[in-house]
């Protein structure tokens, strides 16, 4: 193919990126691969430490995705050998490992969610423990001598735990190098990751140095924060999207659900937001945003937008359109859905095996969670003991947050 003009490709490979300490290699790189025609290869790694992906997740992958569009080949690495160790990165104390049955489940998952945002034609999927498990104890031993502990211990959460006496284990030392690895192993050109990892990354410029590769360049973006961050002195503020926080939008959400959360967010994060991981251009973003600014275009229309595009890539145009359609008629009109589930349950049923068994919740624990902060209604009575019980017989129309809705049958 014919690949663009590299300044052209640069403007959009470093656009939201925090650190990309060897831009001159990689324009060195895309001027290479543009004389010869040979795309990059271009490798992010994940560890199936978690069974679902979310758009925190895809801010790395939205990156890789505009390589991809520019011609440039993909490498999602499945980390299924490195999860076995467990990723010390912000870490104050050692990870409890997986086993490889839980990680070999969760390893799928990520595969055949990957697909909803990369070209399956221009991405390689690798595992790898193809390469590790065959490096066995001497190689391990070689690669361990290609780096000192003075260096490692530079890393920030090793020289936070080493320095307040807390446990380092020496297999946490390893995780590093084996990341490094991968790169050579799989001979990257480019390697991407969130701004935690950037020492990771560098690791793998080096050991790709030690075993006679020209070294990969690093780009890492930023980690995209949750549905609940706000702006504050004029800064983003917030936890990073976290399912265990639940500020998450998870990218098997279905298409209603993935819209109404992306309109919770607040004006100025929606901006955070168009940044990390629209695929508008930069300049047609900064347009929409002097629109609103000057209040030519409503905040509300740019975050219909937003949520529209990003639906679209995990759904399909259609669905966005009718997911914002649905979201406009029940939430903007305060009306409840033409569409929900209809539950028979007994008279006396209590509410939490209401709320799971009409797939309102996802456990029992997440019921209880959501009745403590006040977001479970009966017909519009907030609900907030767990002790309540269904005990009338009739219809009631349960909701559970700002999107989730069942008709009940009692009798």
């Amino acid at each position: 193919m014919a690949f663009a003009p590299v300044d052209v490709q640069l403007a959009t490979l470093l656009r939201g990126v925090v650190d990309s300490p060897a831009v001159d290699e990689l324009k060195a790189k895309l001027e290479k691969s543009r004389e010869t025609n040979t795309p990059l290869r271009v490798k992010a790694g994940f560890d199936p430490t978690a069974p679902d992906l979310h758009l925190g997740h895809t801010v790395v992958l939205t990156k890789m995705r505009q390589f991809q569009d520019l011609g440039h080949t993909a490498i999602f690495l499945v980390g299924d050998f490195t999860a076995l160790i467990g990723d010390p990165t912000g870490k104050s104390a050692t990870r409890k490992p997986l086993s490889p049955e839980q990680i070999q489940v969760n390893a799928q998952t990520y595969k055949d969610q990957v697909f909803k945002l990369l070209d399956p034609e221009l991405t390689e999927v690798r595992f790898n423990s193809e390469w590790l498990n065959e490096l066995g104890s001497a190689g391990m031993i070689t690669l361990a001598a290609k780096y000192n502990v003075a260096r490692m211990l530079e890393r920030d959460d090793f020289k936070k735990r080493y320095a307040s006496g807390q446990s380092i284990s020496v297999h946490e030392f390893l995780y590093p190098l084996v990341q490094g690895y991968d790169s050579v192993a799989l001979a990257a050109d480019v390697e991407l990751g969130g701004t935690d990892q950037l020492f990771n990354l560098l690791v793998g410029r080096h050991l790709m140095k030690e075993y006679g590769q020209a070294p990969q360049c690093v780009l890492t973006t930023p980690l995209l924060e949750g549905l609940d961050a706000r702006l504050e002195d004029g800064k983003i503020v917030g936890n990073k999207m976290s399912k265990s926080l639940n500020n998450y939008v998870g990218v098997e959400d279905d298409a209603l659900d993935m819209f109404g959360k992306l309109m919770s967010l607040t004006d100025d994060v929606m901006w955070r937001y168009y940044d990390l991981l629209s695929t508008r251009p930069s300049d047609a973003i900064a347009e929409l945003r002097a629109s609103v600014t000057s209040g030519e275009t409503h905040p509300k229309s740019a975050k219909v937008d937003l949520g529209k595009e990003i639906v679209s890539r995990y759904h399909s145009p259609e669905a966005a359109d009718a997911a914002a359609a649905e979201w406009n008629r029940v939430f903007s009109q305060r009306q409840i859905p033409e569409d929900m589930p209809e539950v028979t349950v007994a008279v006396g049923t209590g509410i939490i095996s209401a709320l799971r068994d009409a797939g309102l919740v996802k456990s029992g624990g997440d019921a209880r969670r959501m009745l403590a902060q006040g977001a479970v209604s009966i017909d519009g009575e907030r609900v907030s003991s767990v002790e309540t019980t269904l005990d009338q017989a009739g219809s009631f129309v349960i909701k559970v947050g700002k999107r989730r809705f069942a008709r009940f049958t009692v009798g």
